[in-house]
């Protein structure tokens, strides 16, 4: 799941990136408005953790943002400011959440999976579609109830593309939400490629009644077998 982190404060930053990182998300981050408009225009997140007291603006100015985009990310406001009337205000703007800081870092984690759970998986921690089973708190995934040995790329890729089942998934967005800012330093997409023949490999080897899709030049599917 691939988070945006937008907080002004560098120690505080920090500390929210390494310890989501080590839940194994794709995490970027902002430190000014400017710096987080720039990336919500051009990307799509599971999750925004949002300040509201940035440098250069408003956060409750980047919630209005989203939804004249008619974007659908999750949002969580982290603030310092716990006054009731920028809760309601964030709340109706289409935050999903508020957290008031000081916080502990077990209960930040607890907030993002919940809205992740909400929004992409219906509440739900299991997920099943045909005989393949994933369960998101373990990051494990079973084929007739046998474990798929997956690294962490490959089950990145095949929870995105169970989120998105039966749509087409271009390359580009696969690669934006896996492997975050670290894109923008690709040649092309022979990682990509690498990953999903790795995948598909495994899929098919364990018997899955679901199977990945190519679309020559533009992207991959997700879609039933039987």
């Amino acid at each position: 799941m691939k988070i945006l982190v937008i907080e002004d404060e560098p120690d505080m930053l920090e500390n929210m990136v390494r310890s989501l990182e080590q839940e194994r998300y794709v995490v970027e981050s902002a430190q000014t408005y400017d710096q987080a408009l720039e990336k919500l225009g051009v990307y799509a997140y599971d999750c925004i953790l949002l300040d509201i007291m940035l440098p250069g603006g408003s956060g409750l100015d980047l919630l209005e943002e989203l939804q004249k985009q008619q974007k659908s990310d999750s949002v969580i406001i982290v603030s310092a400011k716990n006054s009731l009337e920028d809760k309601v205000l964030g709340l109706e703007l289409g935050a999903d959440d508020y957290l008031a800081k000081p916080f502990h870092l077990a209960e930040l984690h607890a907030r993002v999976k919940s809205v992740l759970r909400r929004r992409k998986f219906e509440g739900q921690n299991q997920q099943q579609l045909e005989n393949l089973q994933i369960d998101l708190d373990k990051r494990q995934a079973w084929v007739n109830e046998e474990e798929l040995a997956l690294n962490r790329k490959e089950y990145d890729i095949l929870l995105y593309l169970v989120s998105n089942k039966d749509r087409l998934v271009s390359k580009t967005a696969l690669a934006e939400h896996v492997w975050g800012d670290s894109i923008d330093q690709a040649d092309n997409f022979e990682f990509i490629y690498s990953q999903i023949k790795n995948l598909r490999k495994k899929l098919k080897d364990a018997g899955a009644s679901v199977e990945i899709q190519a679309i020559y030049g533009i992207g991959y599917k997700l879609v039933t077998s039987s």
